[in-house]
């Protein structure tokens, strides 16, 4: 059996890896063992009692986190020259169509989230092998495909995420940066774990949460107690 590292060691000594802790509590924990010298994300993966292969069991929305995620989103707004100065007044770190809709065919990828317009979404057709694998087509469902794009915008850069299940039943998502004080990673994650209870499909059977856990990037996973949800 490999022995344990000092901190390894450090960090097993704060918590018991078999037992489930309230959200708060988990919070804590995982504040007081993020051992990286950055400012570490705080991710929850709770995995779901649904078969994401059936449509009628997909599980995807978006979350509004009170506190936002703390990081630094990046932003491309894809619209009209009409809508262009609406974007940039909303934050929007790039603005334009023809121009961002060559680069990317080019492989230019270095944003978050891109956002859209109806009237637009033909010409990023053709993007979709691109932007699909990354997560950054925009969706109607998501709220990145709108005529409202200065509201979009606003959204995205105060903490606005999406979320969907993998193939393997699992959401993973990052709420919060292990900077934040506990009481608002709670806040946040709890926020997105109560949004998911609401998904729940009507054709889900048995237990919906089947189990969540919360990490910081090269964190210590903590189990969440689930009598809450």
């Amino acid at each position: 059996m490999a022995k344990l590292t000092k901190k390894q060691k450090e960090v097993a000594a704060k918590f018991d890896v078999a037992k489930s802790y309230n959200i708060s509590e988990a919070s804590s924990i995982v504040k007081e063992t993020t051992s990286a010298k950055f400012d570490a994300s705080v991710d929850l993966a709770i995995r779901l009692g649904v078969d994401p292969r059936k449509a009628n069991q997909m599980v995807r929305g978006v979350v509004t986190l009170p506190h936002g995620t703390g990081k630094d989103v990046k932003v491309l707004v894809l619209c009209t020259p009409d809508k262009a100065e609406e974007a940039k007044a909303a934050g929007a770190d790039h603005v334009g169509l023809d121009d961002y809709v060559a680069k990317i065919k080019e492989g230019w990828t270095d944003v978050d989230v891109i956002i859209t317009m109806p009237s637009c979404m033909g010409k990023l057709g053709p993007l979709g092998r691109i932007l699909g694998p990354r997560g950054l087509m925009p969706n109607p469902k998501t709220g990145t495909v709108t005529m409202d794009v200065a509201k979009a915008v606003t959204e995205v850069k105060s903490g606005k995420i999406d979320f969907k299940v993998d193939k393997y039943g699992i959401v993973h998502a990052g709420v919060a940066k292990a900077s934040f004080d506990a009481a608002k990673i709670a806040d946040n994650a709890n926020e997105l774990i109560q949004t998911i209870v609401k998904l729940k499909p009507t054709s889900s059977k048995g237990a919906y949460i089947k189990s969540i856990t919360m990490s910081s990037t090269m964190g210590a996973g903590v189990k969440v107690d689930l009598k809450s949800y």
